[in-house]
């Protein structure tokens, strides 16, 4: 379990690195998703060394939503003075995350049989 909590961190801080030198265009934590993505996939690292972390975390995720739950409440004024135009890219950014995964998985898909 060590291993694999190593793992994922070494993976967060090169995301971080990544985000640092890219002038923070794109978050960090993303960036090392999409390292662990490349290095689970092209075998460098095995599932097996993150898979019981990876199980905690998403089993836990509710506890992320916490501090982001909170800095809304601490905002109230300023979400209710925006509540419309937060709706709309709610709802947009939803729609078109919706889509890309389903495309995604489609030609992933086409791919994999």
């Amino acid at each position: 379990m060590i291993r694999g909590i190593c793992i994922i961190l070494l993976f967060y801080f090169l995301g971080e690195m990544a985000s640092y030198f890219m002038n923070g265009f794109i978050p960090g934590s993303v960036c090392g998703m999409v390292l662990l993505f490349a290095a689970l996939m092209m075998r460098i690292v095995r599932p097996e060394h993150v898979k019981h972390v990876s199980h905690i975390l998403t089993q836990n995720m509710a506890l992320f939503f916490i501090p982001a739950g909170v800095g809304i409440m601490a905002n109230f004024g300023i979400v209710a003075e925006n509540w419309v135009a937060l709706t709309v890219i709610a709802v947009g950014t939803t729609i078109l995350v919706l889509l890309s995964v389903g495309i995604s998985m489609q030609i992933l898909d086409k791919h994999i049989k």
